[in-house]
């Protein structure tokens, strides 16, 4: 009876309050808990000395409660122990909810309508001051955060985002266990696989000369636990790839690893669909499906690249046969040549640039590989501005340009090839690569769902 009794105050117990020196967590205390004894256990964020009272704010990873030490409430030792106490010492603090005065309700905080009278104070360790404010919003070198990144890690943005990260690979795990999907753990030390970039490399002690790799992806792994029969294979992976940093990589990362046997690409991509509402469902996200799909040579054709970012549109608008009559050669010729195309993006509202402004964007058209920027720019009084504006002219008794008044035309002039998974550059046109079959079915179910974790 004993032991059921327990179980069930457990049952109704926050999971971080059991077997822990707390009773309740910093961030958990309501107006329905005053009156309640409580142990709290955290750091000192704040500390305010008002003479006859002390004020501290108590912080742990659930949030923040404002702690009360009175000279005249036992015996005053708890208010003596709270005048030597300094930022980011770990204390617990034993007292009573009580409300708070009308005048100091904080609206803004989930505990803003409590505080703990404490009457028992216990100071864990002593600290040094911080390097910098244990906070949101700091403005702080980001060596320094990271040569104190036990302390930074502290700040509730960083805590909220190692939570978020947490619940979202718990709800992707759930939603893929309860589709049939097998978690696999498959070894870190293997051999190399091509993946298109460098391996790191781990020497082998007892075979001297030889060496493993670490998995750029379980790549060869998954294929053969699929000939093995397990159909559907899923792992939260650590890779490691020896690559120069970029935007969307870093040496190590890690995804989530999806495999499956007997499907065609719609199977794949509707169970992915499933798995990703669900598990956004988890996290107070609702993702509406179906998701838009598009084909590999639309996706080419209007945005240039095969994984678009398609909210900010910038379409790419075929031009070929405005420009098949133009007396600019560099459009003209490749408009006249079988299997050649010329495109441009329009970049709405922006034909009154100045030229200025304009020009800037030919640097960032030459980081891209491209060797110059032709543009054209609509004015709302109908005139048309370009450096080519002779040429353009002579376009304009043909086919009339598809663009609309206040925004330029910034022709296309990138070889074919080259806008292969990259943003389009501007400038060039190219013969379009021969299109696989459109009934060719998809070579096997393979698909990668990568979530990749950068520096929090």
């Amino acid at each position: 009876m004993a032991d059921n009794h327990v179980a069930g105050c457990q049952a109704d117990t926050n999971p971080a309050d059991i077997h822990s020196m707390h009773t309740r967590t910093a961030g958990e205390l309501r107006a329905e808990n005053i009156g309640e004894e409580v142990t709290l256990t955290g750091w000192v964020w704040r500390r305010r000395d008002h003479g006859g009272l002390i004020f501290c704010d108590l912080r742990d990873r659930t949030g923040m409660t404002q702690c009360t030490f009175d000279p005249e409430h036992a015996a005053g030792e708890a208010f003596h122990t709270a005048e030597t106490m300094r930022p980011e010492w770990p204390i617990l603090v034993h007292g009573t909810v009580i409300a708070r005065d009308a005048e100091a309700v904080n609206p803004k905080l989930p505990t803003g309508e409590i505080e703990v009278l404490a009457d028992r104070v216990e100071v864990l360790g002593r600290s040094k001051t911080p390097p910098f404010q244990i906070e949101d919003g700091i403005e702080t070198a980001e060596d320094t955060r990271l040569r104190y990144r036990y302390l930074d890690l502290r700040r509730p943005e960083m805590m909220a985002r190692m939570q978020l990260r947490s619940d979202f690979t718990f709800a992707i795990r759930s939603a893929l266990h309860d589709r049939a999907f097998m978690e696999v753990e498959t070894p870190a030390l293997f051999k190399s696989t091509p993946e298109g970039a460098r391996d790191f490399i781990v020497p082998s002690r007892l075979q001297p000369g030889s060496f493993y790799a670490l998995p750029q992806s379980p790549q060869l792994l998954k294929q053969l636990l699929m000939v093995g029969g397990v159909e559907r294979y899923y792992q939260v992976a650590k890779c490691f790839r020896d690559e120069d940093l970029r935007a969307d990589r870093q040496p190590e990362f890690t995804q989530v690893d999806i495999e499956m046997s007997f499907v065609d690409q719609d199977d794949v991509m509707g169970e992915l669909e499933d798995v990703l509402k669900s598990a956004f469902a988890k996290v107070g996200v609702d993702m509406p499906t179906p998701l838009r799909r598009i084909s590999y040579w639309d996706a080419m054709d209007t945005y240039g690249t095969d994984k678009p970012d398609t909210r900010f549109g910038m379409h790419l608008i075929d031009l070929t046969d405005v420009f098949k009559n133009s007396a600019f050669k560099v459009f003209s010729g490749a408009a006249n040549t079988e299997g050649h195309v010329v495109k441009a993006l329009n970049a709405k509202g922006a034909g009154t640039w100045a030229r200025a402004k304009i020009d800037k964007l030919a640097k960032v058209a030459e980081t891209f590989g491209a060797k110059g920027l032709a543009w054209i720019a609509f004015r709302e009084d109908g005139s048309m501005n370009s450096p080519i504006v002779r040429c353009a002219r002579d376009s304009a008794r043909g086919p009339r340009l598809p663009v609309g008044r206040g925004f330029p035309a910034l022709p296309l002039g990138r070889r074919r090839e080259a806008l292969r998974g990259r943003a389009p550059a501007l400038h060039a046109a190219a013969p379009r690569p021969a299109r696989p079959a459109r009934d060719q079915p998809a070579r096997d179910g393979q698909l990668h769902l990568r979530l990749r974790y950068g520096r929090l």
